[in-house]
This record gives C-alpha cells, structure tokens and sequence, in this order.
C-alpha cells in the first residue's frame, strides 16, 4: 500500500513522487481548450522586417537566405549589422550583385575615442560616407549607456552632448536611427518568486542587473528619452516598444510627447499577444507609427508573430517559454492596418527600399 502524506491541502502518494521529475520546459501538456485554431507560416502581405542581424553579408551565401524569406513572404530584410567603412561596402555590394532589392544594410557606429577632441565630427562623417557607400539607416546597440565608456573610463550616457553630431547627421541625411536601450525592467527587479522574468534569469544569469550595473534602469530610459527630444528633426525607431510593450499607456504618452518617434516589436510580440484588446487599440491608433521588427533570425518563431497580428485565436503558445509562460491571443488586425505594418511604413520611413510591386 502507498503512503499517503500531506502538502498544503494536496495529497501526495510515494508513488506519485516516484515519477520522472519533469522541469519547467519540458512540462507543456496540450490544452484541453477546444477553440478555432488558425495557425499563420506565411504572412497575409508581403513584409520587411526592419529588425534582422546578418553578421556575415559581406560574405554569406545569399540564396539560403532568401529561401528563408520567400516561405514567410518577407520581401525585404533590413541588416542592422552592417558596421562601417568597407564592411559597410562589401556588405551593401554583396546585396545588390546577388539578390537586388531584397537587403537594406545600416550602419553602427564606432564608439571607440570619444571624448578625443573632434570625436563627433569624425563619427559623423564617417557616418555620410557609409551612407554614400549605401547605408539606408544607423543602427546604436545597447552597449550605448551600458559598456561604451570615454577616454577617460567613465560611461557614456545614451545623450552624452558629445554624440550630439551624430543624430543630427543622421537627420540631415534623412535616415532612421534604431536605438535599443536598457533590456525590461524585470532584469532590474529582484530574483524572486515575483519576478515574472525568472525563469529566463536563472537560464542567462548574465543578464540579471541591478542599480550599479551600470545604472538603474529608469536612468537609461530618461537618457533615450532626452536623446529623443534633443534631436527632433531625426527620425529614431525605438526598438523593442521601447520596452514598455507591458504598459501601452505609457508607451502610447510617449509617442504623443514625441513626434518623431515610431517604434518596432521585435522580440516583444509575447507582450503583445497577451494583451489583445489594448493592443489591437494601440496599433490602431498608431498604425502609421509600428514597424514589423523580429529581431533573432529564427525562421520558425515568426509564425507566432503573424498569429498574433493577422488572427482572432484564443490561448495559443509561445515559441520560447522561458521567454514567455502565458499563451498568446490575435489581434485580428484589418488589412489596411496589416499592410501599413507589414510594409508601408517601413517604405515611408526607410529610403531606398524598391516600393514597386507592393499591393495597393
């Protein structure tokens, strides 16, 4: 006979406790919810999505690539990881000798001597010259306001006065900036059973923060957030919702606040899918202002993203569960808001991408 023993008010058996312990991850029992189920591999409209990393375009193979793409319908890939000088070149020359019209390349920018004097002025021409050489945008990683420190081994704020030169350049030569700063703010809160990232902070540890490491999280946020308001004739592309996907009211203060700001979810479509009658409120609302952003290349996980826009589904998973434990619900967006995020504001905002052949 089993032993029966007592936990709370659940009963347990020694021959229950006996089993295979199975973890988070591997415990994932289909739903016993009977409802439509509409699954999307293939996006309604072509897309371009503005948020991808090819490291190697100077030299990759692009025909795989372009495999990848047509299965999901993406017409257009924008490389954020272009870097600069030849990079820039090669990359860009490599796009249009072997697949015309289907890459847009933009810039990073070197951060290595600020504080040296003319440092903004160098980076800024630097940056004219990758632009000449076929960059359509600039792209700032988070290293900005996190590890990029001047000559002196202090950090650099995200509106250090001494980049100054840089946005503005960026503005006279009529590109985007995609920033992304900080990462969500549960890598800042405490590591405990009321942290909703803890899972996913236990599994990367190294992405864990705290006040001193380097700064607080709202800090870096003000930072992005003076940069914006400082340079109101450049045209910056908050990556990442800006990393208020969790709270659109906040987000949406801000795009009111600043004219010059839209913003892409690469990464955050599981906040998204959570919330779909505020989101579908946000996107209608900003429809001219949201741009289709993925960000990892991992073909597989975009059939999430399409659900969540393009269907009215209930309850469905997420691709990565450490990522996200809750299910996914559609947007239902209509298709003249679906085409303005799959494609026509990337056209408007993004120069140089071919805008013939795109539904009406």
């Amino acid at each position: 006979m089993h032993k029966v023993f007592l936990i709370g008010t659940l009963l347990f058996t020694t021959a229950a406790s006996a089993q295979q312990k199975i973890d988070f991850e591997t415990y994932n029992p289909p739903s016993t919810l009977v409802v439509p189920q509409h699954p999307v591999t293939k996006s309604k409209f072509p897309f371009i999505d503005v948020h991808n990393h090819q490291f190697q375009m100077t030299t990759m193979d692009l025909n795989k690539l372009t495999v990848e793409m047509d299965k999901l319908n993406m017409r257009v890939m924008v490389n954020l990881s272009g870097g600069s000088g030849d990079n820039i070149t090669k990359a860009v020359a490599n796009a249009k000798t072997n697949k015309p019209g289907r890459f847009i390349v933009f810039a990073n920018v070197d951060f290595k001597g600020v504080g040296e004097a003319g440092w903004g002025e160098k980076a800024a021409k630097q940056l004219e010259d990758d632009v000449k050489n076929g960059a359509n945008g600039l792209k700032i990683y988070k290293s900005l306001g996190f590890s990029v420190k001047d000559i002196n081994g202090n950090r650099v704020p995200v509106d250090d006065a001494r980049l100054d030169a840089v946005w503005k350049k960026a503005g006279e030569l009529k590109i985007p900036v995609i920033i992304h700063t900080a990462d969500p703010k549960s890598f800042w809160d405490p590591l405990d059973n009321t942290n909703e990232r803890w899972l996913e902070l236990i599994i990367n540890p190294n992405r864990k923060r705290g006040a001193d490491n380097p700064v607080p999280w709202e800090t870096l946020i003000n930072e992005q957030h003076n940069l914006f308001r400082k340079h109101k004739n450049t045209t910056f592309i908050a990556a990442h919702f800006g990393w208020y996907p969790n709270d659109l009211q906040k987000l949406s203060s801000i795009l009111d606040a600043m004219p010059n700001v839209v913003v892409e979810f690469g990464a955050v479509i599981a906040e998204i899918g959570r919330q779909p009658k505020m989101a579908k409120a946000f996107f209608t609302k900003y429809q001219d202002r949201i741009l289709f952003g993925k960000d990892s290349w991992v073909p597989s996980e975009y059939a999430t993203y399409f659900r969540v826009l393009e269907t009215e589904d209930e309850y469905f998973p997420y691709h990565k569960k450490y990522h996200a434990f809750w299910p996914m619900y559609g947007m239902g967006l209509p298709d003249a808001i679906l085409k303005k995020v799959y494609y026509k504001n990337a056209l408007r905002i993004i120069p140089n991408i071919d805008k013939s052949g795109w539904p009406e």
